[in-house]
């Protein structure tokens, strides 16, 4: 009798700590499992994901942090510019923690609409300048750009070929701004300077298209082809979409055109080369610090990107150039990109 008591006990106790063991695992997975997931959304502007622009680069980016850091992500399109708010408020409303506006516009009127209405969401905007927002909301970060540098590239490149090679015995370039934003303006004030430096004797025009959607591409058209009927042989459309227009105008009338923000060489042989934003990795390093710890990724300033970091550049050179002109060319091109690096050349902002 004695004996069977004691192997009850046994038998009982075994069984016990098989149910407190199978727990115990069943415990530990389930609690990893429930680990938060890292969401990310990012709000295009008017454009659509494959404006070869803006809302391309972005897009890239978030792919890639997607892609490396295991983030859940979400696209939310802006159609028009009543989607903006909506858009923003949606975002945090699902409860992404990052959420990324692109575009300039998102800092007149959206951001301080909603930014401070949720102020455990962070935004980091591409484009925006957290000091010229309104409410000055501490969970907005601003991601800015120095253009001017990369204006002043694509400037020198235009000044050494209309300098080679006048158009129509003219040297003359221009540059076209869609409308008179900071980033434009700082683009368009480089160009200028950058066409200077290496052709004191240029002529360099700079008009505005009035287009304050940037995606109006007849208005661009009709200011490149104003310019080039005042001898412009070479046009920079520091526009967004918008340039697309003027850059067609480019091809139609036989000059160079200077693509902006993305490598816009796919465009045709046209396409001299192009001034760059790399906005892509702008958006991965965000989301990747947002990662790293979420409650600490700070709001209150503007990231900004040059060429010393890698932000700001120029695309490729034009195979419609002979080797001689592409080999002078990235030969003067990489002693301007190392003074503007060092600082011994600062590029006007305007």
């Amino acid at each position: 009798m004695k004996f069977r008591t004691l192997a009850l006990v046994a038998a009982l106790a075994a069984l016990a700590l098989t149910v407190l063991t199978g727990w115990a695992l069943a415990k530990g997975p389930a609690k990893k499992s429930q680990a938060k997931a890292v969401k990310i959304a990012l709000v295009t502007d008017i454009g659509g994901l494959n404006d070869r622009g803006f809302n391309h680069l972005s897009y890239v980016g978030l792919q890639r942090a997607k892609a490396k850091l295991g983030v859940t992500t979400r696209v939310f399109i802006t159609q028009t510019a009543n989607d903006r708010t909506p858009n923003l408020t949606r975002a945090a409303q699902l409860g992404y923690g990052l959420v990324i506006p692109v575009g300039v516009l998102f800092a007149f009127g959206p951001l301080d609409d909603v930014a401070p209405s949720f102020p455990n969401t962070k935004f980091a905007g591409v484009d925006v300048q957290w000091s010229s927002l309104t409410k000055k909301p501490t969970n907005v970060r601003g991601i800015q750009f120095k253009e001017q540098e990369a204006g002043y590239l694509v400037g020198y490149i235009a000044g050494l070929v209309i300098k080679r090679h006048p158009h129509a015995g003219k040297q003359v370039v221009s540059g076209v701004g869609a409308n008179k934003v900071p980033a434009i303006v700082r683009y368009l004030g480089g160009f200028r300077a950058g066409a200077k430096k290496a052709d004191p004797k240029v002529t360099v025009l700079i008009n505005y298209a009035n287009d304050p959607t940037f995606a109006d591409q007849a208005k661009c058209k009709e200011t490149t082809l104003n310019q080039i009927q005042r001898g412009s042989g070479i046009a920079f459309e520091a526009a967004g979409a918008c340039g697309l227009g003027g850059l067609d105008a480019a091809k139609e009338k036989g000059i160079w055109g200077i693509g902006v923000d993305a490598d816009q060489g796919f465009l045709g042989k046209h396409i001299l080369t192009s001034a760059l934003k790399n906005v892509a990795l702008s958006v991965y390093q965000a989301i990747a610090a947002y990662k790293a710890n979420p409650s600490g990724f700070k709001g209150g300033f503007d990231k900004t990107y040059s060429v010393k970091n890698n932000g700001v550049g120029y695309g490729k050179l034009s195979t419609k150039l002979s080797k001689a002109d592409r080999a002078f060319i990235t030969k003067k091109l990489k002693v301007i990109k190392k003074q503007i690096a060092s600082g011994k050349i600062k590029p006007p902002t305007q």
